[in-house]
This record gives C-alpha cells, sequence and structure tokens, in this order.
C-alpha cells in the first residue's frame, strides 16, 4: 500500500476532494454508516480523520456496473 493511501484526511479535506460535504460525513459517523474514521479520543469534540485507503474502499464497495444494475 502506497505512502498517499495511507495519508489521513481532515473531513474538509475529504470534502474538497470527494465532494462529501462535512456535515453528510458528520451524519454518516452519528447513523454508523459511511467510511470507516479515527478519533482522537472519546469526547464529542476529538479530531477526525479518514484513511484515504478506507474512502477508496467504501466507494468502491458501493460502486454499481451496469450487469448489477439490472439483477
Amino acid at each position: 500500500m502506497s505512502a498517499d493511501q495511507q495519508q489521513l484526511l481532515t473531513p474538509r479535506q475529504v470534502e474538497a476532494e470527494y465532494g462529501f460535504s462535512r456535515q453528510t460525513l458528520a451524519n454518516w459517523r452519528h447513523q454508523g454508516t459511511g467510511p470507516a474514521y479515527m478519533k482522537s479520543g472519546p469526547s464529542r469534540s476529538s479530531r477526525v480523520r479518514y484513511r484515504r485507503s478506507a474512502i477508496e474502499a467504501w466507494l468502491n464497495a458501493r460502486t454499481v456496473t451496469p450487469e448489477s444494475a439490472t439483477a
């Protein structure tokens, strides 16, 4: 795995690079859905980071191909 894939991204960086708003990311975290993330501590104000590889894996798992869309 490359260093780029292990890069940690802030919600702001995820928003800029992938187009998911910070509020959507927060909603997904609250709902227990969305890409895997890490927190710096247990409190609500702890910093959240996403591994680029986790976002890519989450997106890949949701990719629909034309063949599978008709099934």
